[in-house]
């Protein structure tokens, strides 16, 4: 069984609430059938909820350990998980056309995954 800590240098913080984390997930629902990019998974609290949606997922996350935690739980993720910093993720390279992003996002880089964002409008 793999276990995952919050690293303070990455800013993480593991959301803990399903009722939170399923309600976040329904806030796409408004914008379906777009693929979703969850920026930041951890532990996958989101990702659960975010996976019974149906549709594409992907998942960026620069944590070995919590990639590792998410390979093992929710293997229908594999090869659909990014290890990787979003913040210099090409994500031209992934989607053509419209897609959504969300996440729990680290609280030390939340304005810098927004601008990223508008960046690739």
């Amino acid at each position: 069984m793999i276990s995952v800590k919050p690293k303070k240098n990455l800013g993480q913080h593991f959301l803990k609430d399903s009722a939170i984390a399923s309600r976040i997930a329904d806030t796409l629902d408004a914008f379906a059938p777009l693929p979703i990019l969850e920026v930041g998974p951890g532990t996958g609290m989101l990702t659960q909820f975010l996976l019974s949606k149906g549709r594409n997922l992907t998942v960026v996350e620069i944590d070995r350990e919590s990639i590792a935690y998410l390979k093992e739980y929710f293997p229908s993720l594999n090869g659909n998980i990014l290890q990787q910093n979003f913040l210099t993720l090409d994500v031209a390279e992934y989607y053509d056309g419209p897609f959504c992003v969300i996440g729990n996002y680290p609280y030390n880089i939340s304005t810098q995954i927004f601008f990223k964002v508008l960046e690739n409008k």
